[in-house]
């Protein structure tokens, strides 16, 4: 069985939004019962030297369907997290995901092949479409997802593993 363009990105970009979703509730939730400000919360960061939860968050969704829109467009920039407040990171999480169900199979299986570009600033890397999905994109989600949960987890909030995991795709 071939592995499609769909299944790599969409399906696994789809399985852990889910659970970013999951623990961003859980998160809050916590933090309200703790009595503290989600919107402090969003500044937190592992490491002095790493970015904060606002900027995981943002790479998360950006890493999703920011590569795929970026796939499309033929340039893919890094994400410039604007503010957003707690509420406004779930809401972030949710357009990502609606966005990458509203995609068919067929409109993303078109972008193999494909040559797009990183931009940063004057800095451009050429890629093709699958290349930049697997060795980029996929990487730097599930990273900044993980940074993410880890930020959660070191400032006690209540997860385990499954949370991070998302629901298993079963042979059905």
């Amino acid at each position: 069985m071939a592995i499609s363009l769909y299944d790599v990105s969409v399906t696994n970009y789809l399985q852990t939004l889910q659970a970013v979703a999951g623990f961003l509730d859980k998160g809050l939730a916590h933090l309200k019962a703790e009595g503290k400000d989600p919107e402090q919360f969003v500044e937190t960061r592992l490491f002095p030297d790493m970015l904060d939860f606002r900027f995981q968050i943002a790479s998360v969704t950006q890493h999703s369907l920011g590569a795929i829109e970026a796939a499309k467009a033929g340039v893919f920039t890094p994400p410039v997290p604007k503010g957003e407040t707690y509420a406004g990171l779930q809401q972030r999480v949710a357009d990502a995901r609606a966005g990458l169900q509203a995609l068919s199979r067929e409109e993303v299986e078109a972008l193999e092949g494909k040559e797009m570009v990183f931009a940063l600033g004057e800095r451009r890397l050429p890629f093709t479409v699958e290349n930049f999905i697997l060795s980029f994109s996929l990487p730097n989600f599930h990273f900044h997802a993980t940074t993410a949960y880890d930020i959660l987890r070191a400032n006690g909030v209540p997860l385990g593993k499954r949370d991070y995991m998302g629901p298993l795709r079963m042979k059905t």
